[in-house]
């Protein structure tokens, strides 16, 4: 699956030993002008979890950052992330969507870089391996150990990637500070505690993250910092159903579903705000 087939490369090498065809003039148009010859469509490719897939409360599927970017880009969008996927699986479980023809996201992807033409590719994952630190006791402890498996399997997937693709723009995502949600949400009752502990986790997460794109050239999408994560939790603002909460925990109530459902899932602004950070980081 992975060969290369040579057989279109080496037809046009004999050709040109024996004849040299004659220059191909361009069509003509109905009113005797001249088109340029057709180029093939540019193609977004994005791997990862439900967060590419547009997930969200009660199994409903909204546009995801994915399809935003794709449609703002002007973009085929081909699609192979799949519903609860982990940094392992991109490597292990078959992909979703109708171009993953039972292949693995890794595998289809591959494919995909070889036989089309891409001009972008995201990759937004590790958000189902981190989210069960929520519940443990030491939380960042567990999140310290969980980098340390996503950091392996993301240098294994973006090997590849760049083995089939060189010089293809690669855009690596992080998540919305989602645990800042505990602050209000009635389910932790050490909310608040899980949320101050939440900022030096994912900072940390995402610093090991952005580390191991930048090994591979690829871009990185801070999507904690750009919806405002990082700020101090002594910055607050009036909620109207929470009242008085820190302004980066009234952030994560509108971006995500997490303060009212404890879904992890995007709101259509959290999507926009993703998309919004990936383009920034074209």
């Amino acid at each position: 699956m992975r060969r290369l087939v040579m057989v279109t490369a080496l037809v046009t090498a004999l050709a040109a030993c024996t004849t040299t065809p004659p220059p191909q003039q361009p069509s003509a148009a109905p009113d005797g002008s001249t088109a340029p010859p057709p180029t093939a469509e540019q193609v977004y490719l994005s791997l990862g979890d439900s967060y590419a897939t547009g997930f969200g409360p009660n199994g409903a599927t909204g546009e995801s950052f994915a399809a935003l970017v794709a449609r703002q880009s002007d973009l085929k969008l081909v699609n192979l992330a799949c519903n609860g996927a982990t940094s392992a699986d991109l490597g292990a479980k078959p992909a979703c969507g109708t171009d993953a023809g039972g292949r693995t996201q890794l595998d289809a992807a591959v494919q995909t870089l070889r036989t089309q033409k891409v001009s972008l590719v995201t990759v937004v994952i590790g958000g189902n391996d981190l989210t069960p630190c929520a519940l443990d006791q030491q939380p960042v402890d567990c999140a310290n150990r969980t980098l340390t498996n996503v950091r392996a399997n993301i240098a294994s997937v973006l090997a590849k990637l760049r083995e089939a693709a060189p010089d293809t723009k690669i855009v690596g995502l992080t998540y919305p500070d989602v645990f800042l949600g505990a602050w209000v949400n009635p389910s932790f009752p050490n909310g608040k505690t899980l949320a101050r502990q939440s900022v030096s986790i994912f900072e940390q997460f995402n610093g090991g993250l952005a580390a191991e794109y930048g090994k591979f050239g690829a871009g990185f999408a801070d999507v904690t910092k750009a919806t405002g994560a990082y700020q101090p939790l002594t910055q607050m603002t009036q909620h109207p159903k929470y009242g008085a909460v820190p302004a980066s925990v009234a952030q994560v109530c509108a971006l995500t579903y997490f303060c009212d459902r404890t879904d992890v899932h995007p709101t259509p602004a959290g999507h926009k705000a993703i998309a919004e950070a990936v383009s920034a980081a074209r």
